[in-house]
């Protein structure tokens, strides 16, 4: 790989005489539609013209749409990231940028929140790869289409293995209305392949079939240019200008290089004619693609045309509770509000506390506000399904905070004892929903998993994806191998990286571990390995973390099957949903729950002791003399080696004492220097003083020492005067 060719030009390849003697006839120039597209935005720190300011580089430049985009999230086909393209896209004055990834919307959501931070209009699309016909860019210009899209794009994962898909031509003209459909003509200089199903698309979808034309830089552009218009003309779809872009920045050819070794099992040296031949698929310019299509200046108009068409954002998806959670006519609020009352009757049967139903209304309050409870119902059904079957189960992380959950049998803690803030879950502030994670018995919560599909089927249910990264590790040796190092090289590499570390590898470790960084090669390949980091390498399943939705699930995302049996997965992940503001419940196996109901069965046959997480006696006296001398293998969260030492300096007596040893062990504490003033404290070498009597009630338990988030928040409501959804954010 020469330093010629990770060089880039913009450069034409195509004399003037060529170009306008290739001209011919061409379809007739569209009317300007850049109207409807937003206004482009000052560069970050720009404000509005001054007179005498210079002009703004883009102002005067012809408006131009790159619909033709590859990220990363076409693992091991893009060389960029979605929001390095957007950005560089906004940076270089286009009107719009649409990323349309193989067969696959994994990357879509990370587009469009770059792209609504910069500005830039954003097409929400795909890469269709049939079997029979060359690729095709599918657009949808509503929710409506965007929903046969999904739907189409789920057909073909459904019917393939894991990660694959398998389309056809007639699949596409089955779910192809309100879509913008671009056939592209691939490397072939001779278009005759795209004859037949360019005028098959454009009589079945009239008006919204184009016909991609991207520069190749081979030499023969212009000729080739000629042939594409000739054929959009007598097949009735007009010529639209692309960039067909893999990488935003032509200083990503060698990465591009590498992941293309990568995904073909090949090595640099000898990938020969499956590398790109030059830098030039990176985003280019208006000014450069005007120039480029001088000839043709009505591909770049059917580009704007296209873009101003497609209307259909992600902000458009809205998430749909499922309906079964409610009974007898109630709505969700009233059904939640309900099922409360019950459950905190059970949970005191000698009488709710005042605090206590001081808090279920403050709570059941902001869910209504919010419209959360066909959330919580959600989670109530499912562990009610659990109960119902003897699989224990325990809702855990801040859903401890709430005291709803503890009534709908959620969890088994009561925050009414520990005076937990509902705000660290729930906040009116806080524009994230809630989170609810629940743990079951690792050996039966395959029985739950099942019960979600069979209850809301699987065109409404699926699992959450998780994105594969590249770690340091991983990096090393799939760049090595691509790169040609030995086998023995990349085993020393490797041998610098301290477990799962994100970190790079400094020329000390790389001397320390016997090689020499200031050979070429090895220089080349640690910088493709700290940009290779990071990268998706493919779509995982999630470790439980469920969707499930009142319509088709599949309309609202696309869906395929995981490697597992009778698992099917969708293609975003936690950040994703977070990010378009649709909620998921995290269905989770937990060893040590099947051991705890090991033990629960074992007090109720050998001692008829009937207990649960929730009755289990909280304070017995030979637990803490065991757990006060560092005997605690086997027992879950304290079983650590840092656990273990710090049993008997603490020496925890209660229930709340073990909260603390737990919480005290974390870097938080430890870097904040909390750790020893607290010991301190608790074994009376230190004075403890409290400015206020208000802290002393926030602080009174932790010695006045905070060590909790929640008291965090209540320093700032009582200190401060803030609300609890103000603590919060």
């Amino acid at each position: 790989m020469s330093d010629k060719a990770r060089t880039n030009t913009d450069t034409d390849t195509n004399t003037d005489t060529d170009a306008e003697s290739a001209k011919g006839t061409n379809v007739a120039p569209l009317p300007d539609v850049t109207a409807s597209l937003p206004k482009r935005r000052p560069h970050a720190g720009q404000g509005p013209e001054k007179p005498g300011a210079p002009k703004d580089r883009h102002r005067d430049a012809p408006a131009y749409a790159e619909l033709a985009v590859t990220s990363n999230y076409s693992f091991l086909r893009g060389a960029s990231h979605p929001g390095e393209l957007v950005t560089a896209a906004a940076a270089l004055g286009l009107a719009a940028i649409g990323i349309a990834d193989r067969n696959s919307l994994a990357g879509v959501v990370r587009g469009h929140v770059a792209a609504k931070q910069a500005g830039l209009k954003f097409l929400v699309g795909t890469r269709l790869v049939p079997e029979d016909a060359p690729e095709i860019l599918c657009y949808p210009r509503d929710r409506a289409a965007y929903g046969r899209l999904c739907r189409l794009l789920t057909l073909g994962k459904r019917r393939a293995g894991k990660g694959e898909c398998r389309l056809t031509l007639a699949d596409i003209e089955a779910q192809g209305d309100g879509q913008e459909l671009i056939l592209l003509p691939g490397a072939d200089p001779t278009p005759r392949h795209l004859e037949a199903p360019l005028k098959r698309l454009a009589a079945r979808f009239p008006g919204a079939v184009s016909l991609a034309a991207p520069a190749l830089y081979r030499g023969d552009d212009a000729a080739r240019l000629a042939l594409l218009a000739a054929l959009a003309e007598d097949c009735g779809a007009p010529l639209l200008a692309v960039g067909d872009a893999l990488m935003h920045h032509p200083g990503r050819k060698p990465l591009l290089d590498v992941v293309t070794c990568i995904r073909e099992g090949c090595g640099i040296d000898d990938a020969g004619y499956r590398l790109e031949a030059n830098a030039e698929r990176h985003l280019k310019s208006p000014e450069t693609m005007a120039h480029l299509f001088r000839a043709y200046p009505e591909a770049l108009a059917r580009g704007l045309e296209v873009a101003a068409r497609c209307r259909f954002s992600l902000e458009e998806l809205r998430y749909e509770y499922p309906e079964e959670i409610t009974s007898d006519g109630r709505g969700p609020q009233e059904e939640l509000e309900q099922l409360t009352r019950r459950g905190a009757a059970r949970r005191y049967p000698g009488g709710v506390p005042a605090k206590v139903e001081a808090q279920i209304g403050h709570e059941l309050a902001l869910i209504a506000e919010l419209d959360y409870a066909p959330y919580f119902l959600t989670v109530e059904d499912i562990v009610r399904f659990a109960r119902g079957r003897g699989i224990l189960c325990q809702g855990r992380g801040s859903a401890a905070n709430s005291a709803v959950c503890y009534c709908l049998g959620i969890t088994a803690v009561d925050p009414s004892r520990l005076d937990l803030l509902f705000e660290r879950f729930v906040s009116a502030e806080r524009d994230e929903p809630p989170d609810i994670d629940v743990d079951f018995e690792h050996e039966r919560r395959e029985e739950v998993i099942q019960y979600i599909y069979k209850k809301y089927s699987r065109e409404r249910a699926g699992l959450t994806a998780t994105v594969i990264h590249y770690r340091s590790r991983r990096a090393i040796r799939e760049v090595g191998k691509a790169m040609g190092l030995s086998e023995d090289t990349v085993s020393a590499m490797v041998g610098t990286v301290w477990g799962w570390s994100e970190g790079g590898i400094d020329d000390a470790s790389v001397r320390q571990a016997g090689l020499d960084p200031s050979d070429r090669r090895l220089r080349l390949t640690l910088e493709l390995i700290a940009e290779l980091r990071g990268f998706p390498r493919h779509l995982s399943q999630h470790v439980g973390g469920f969707v499930m939705t009142r319509g088709p699930l599949c309309e609202l995302v696309p869906i395929e099957n995981a490697a597992m049996a009778d698992r099917t997965v969708i293609e975003w992940d936690k950040d994703d949903l977070d990010a378009l503001g649709i909620l998921k419940v995290d269905v989770l196996a937990l060893g040590m729950l099947t051991c705890l109901k090991k033990g629960f069965d074992l007090l109720t046959r050998h001692y008829g002791r009937g207990y649960s997480l929730a009755t289990v006696p909280a304070e017995e006296a030979g637990v803490y003399d065991m757990l006060c001398k560092g005997d605690s293998v086997g027992v879950f969260q304290v079983e650590s080696r840092a656990q273990m030492s710090m049993l008997p300096r603490l020496k925890p007596r209660d229930f709340y004492d073990l909260v603390i040893e737990v919480a005290i062990v974390r870097p938080g504490p430890i870097q904040g220097d909390m750790v020893h003033p607290y010991l301190r404290r608790r074994n009376g070498e230190e004075k403890v003083d409290y400015p206020s009597e208000e802290l002393r009630r926030v602080l009174g338990k932790t010695l006045g020492v905070p060590l909790f988030q929640e008291q965090a928040m209540s320093i700032s409501i009582v200190a401060a005067g803030f609300s609890p959804s103000e603590a919060d954010s």
